[in-house]
């Protein structure tokens, strides 16, 4: 192999681990932010660098070789690496950065946070870039925060992992979204929760439950899901013609009832709060661009709070400090 000029980069590099992980051109392309055909061009000059298919056809899709995986690794490791050489301790002026951020979100996100957010960065950094990346249930987000495909992950898990770092942004009450006709609209009596259908999306981590059902669990009780739903987004328009009961955080119900007929009632359980963190890896720890970014996205949490807090008369959420 020739060492005239280095045969991979930082690029290739990711995506290397990315399209391990994915198994898949087009899911690789969309998570990258780039085109079918670039990624495609990319996994045959790895194939050539590494001598390597890296990725073979099996039955159901595509499987990764023995190299690939080892490989996967060796690059995570390297860009750990090279991500740390290019976020030193330099100054970050945001009114003159080009930086893109990237940002990992489920659907049912705040609205007004995300608006607030956005305002805030297109304001403070005009020239810089923001890609918010959806989060499924099959999206291993703790390799895209270790690889530095996301910067900051946002979700409300009932367990936060321990490995990395985290603050939390809002803390917000579980409701019950319905009909706005329907006779339980004024308030659900557990009997009624428990002999309702329930509107339920697909939960966005395969290894745990939700606040929900984490709970119900808790108290040996379940709920009927019978209608189940890949998006949260979707559900309120699924319940303006059923009698269908869609449990969610107040602030998410709250919009669409504002704008739909829909009803919100209290939740006839004590759910605990839901608790919506950023989660960031320790490759961007220090970094003074991502500091800047998550004290911009933990002011614009701040902003709903207190907002929330004004209109229900109550003091605001406490602060809860990040973990270091």
């Amino acid at each position: 192999m020739s060492r005239l000029a280095d045969p991979v980069d930082s690029y290739l590099l990711r995506v290397l681990v990315t399209l391990v992980t994915e198994r898949n051109v087009s899911r690789t392309a969309i998570r990258l932010n780039q085109s079918q055909p670039a990624i495609s061009t990319a996994l045959k000059r790895l194939r050539e660098v590494f001598d390597d298919p890296l990725l073979v056809r099996e039955k159901g899709g595509m499987a990764p070789t023995d190299r690939a995986l080892v490989l996967r690794e060796q690059a995570r490791r390297a860009l750990i690496e090279i991500d740390a050489m290019l976020t030193g301790a330099e100054a970050f002026e945001p009114a003159s950065s080009q930086q893109t951020f990237r940002l990992g979100s489920p659907d049912f996100i705040v609205a007004s946070f995300l608006a607030g957010a956005v305002e805030r960065f297109c304001r403070a950094a005009p020239r810089a870039r923001l890609v918010v990346q959806p989060l499924g249930a099959v999206f291993d987000y703790e390799s895209a925060l270790a690889t530095g495909e996301l910067d900051v992950v946002i979700g409300n898990w009932p367990q936060p992992p321990q490995q990395l770092h985290l603050s939390v942004l809002l803390e917000d009450e579980v409701v019950c979204l319905m009909n706005r006709n329907d006779s339980r609209a004024g308030g659900l009596t557990r009997e009624q929760y428990l002999a309702a259908r329930h509107l339920v999306p697909l939960p966005y981590s395969q290894s745990q439950r939700g606040v929900v059902d984490t709970y119900l669990a808790s108290q040996r009780v379940a709920r009927d899901a019978r209608v189940v739903v890949p998006y949260f987004e979707l559900a309120p328009h699924l319940l303006v013609n059923t009698d269908l009961v869609f449990t969610t955080g107040r602030h998410f119900a709250a919009h669409f009832a504002r704008t739909m007929p829909l009803a919100i009632s209290t939740a006839p359980f004590d759910f605990p709060r839901m608790r919506f963190y950023q989660l960031w890896h320790e490759r961007s720890h220090h970094a003074p661009a991502h500091r800047w970014f998550r004290k911009l996205l933990s002011d614009a949490a701040s902003c709903v709070a207190l907002a929330q807090a004004a209109q229900d008369s109550a003091p605001p959420v406490k602060h809860i400090p990040a973990r270091d």
